[in-house]
């Protein structure tokens, strides 16, 4: 498995390469995160190894990131990554909605949270962040398709809400996420995509306490991330090309 993992980490970053490059724009600029759903301990480990060591060979800087949609799972993974974390070679994100009840258990394990669709939410995150004396990351989710199935703030929401998560203290917003129209029109997936990236064009612009950093775009997946870097995405989520196709639920 580590030698699969490692050929198909270096294909899905081949494909970022070229459509980061047919856009006009710098590969190095565009992260893979490796969405980590289902998968156990030691494969994450071995994912993150390989991830790595491509990282290396093409010089690139900075952590491997990972991202995680389930408390539970990353509470039960969240020993075997202590110590990658603590070294600085591994940042764990919190992806998707989440529920209240849930913030305890996540904020030990996650250096961000990708999934903020509230304000709620947000300020509920804030008040533990601040009660432990730290700064997370975080990013908007906006539901740029309107599909019911997508959790997000509605795009003409999606403004209104990161200007108040990034006054609150104990957060820092660093961008936008978005999961693309379920469509095999890729005209209408690109169009979200674009949509996600004048939402954030307009937050940054906007001068508002907070939000000079709020440059990522998290968009994205194995079956779209072409469109998505054309579009300026940042980040990609990739699961299934790399780890092959989950169980069903």
């Amino acid at each position: 498995m580590p030698s699969d993992l490692t050929d198909r980490i270096a294909r899905v970053r081949e494909r970022v390469d070229h459509a980061a490059t047919a856009a006009g724009r710098r590969p190095a600029d565009v992260r893979l995160m490796l969405a980590t759903k289902t998968q156990d301990a030691e494969t994450v480990l071995a994912a993150v190894a390989a991830a790595t060591e491509l990282a290396a060979v093409r010089g690139d800087d900075g952590p491997v990131l990972i991202g995680e949609n389930r408390v539970q799972e990353l509470v039960a993974k969240a020993p075997a990554l202590a110590d990658l974390v603590a070294a600085g070679r591994l940042d764990v994100h919190m992806i998707g909605s989440l529920q209240r009840n849930k913030i305890n258990q996540m904020l030990p394990t996650v250096t961000g949270l990708a999934g903020v669709d509230r304000l709620s939410l947000a300020q509920a995150v804030a008040q533990r962040c601040v009660r432990d004396g730290r700064t997370l990351d975080v990013m908007v989710q906006v539901n740029v398709s309107g599909e019911a199935s997508k959790s997000g703030a509605a795009p003409s929401d999606a403004a209104d809400l990161a200007s108040a998560v990034a006054a609150l203290d104990g957060l820092h917003l660093t961008g936008f996420m978005t999961i693309g129209a379920n469509t095999s029109d890729e005209a209408q997936v690109r169009a979200g995509f674009a949509r996600l990236r004048e939402i954030r064009d307009e937050v940054v612009a906007s001068g508002a306490p907070g939000t000079a950093d709020a440059r990522e775009l998290s968009m994205g997946m194995s079956t779209d991330l072409e469109l998505a870097v054309a579009e300026g995405a940042t980040i990609v989520r990739v699961g299934t090309a790399v780890f092959g196709e989950r169980p069903p639920a």
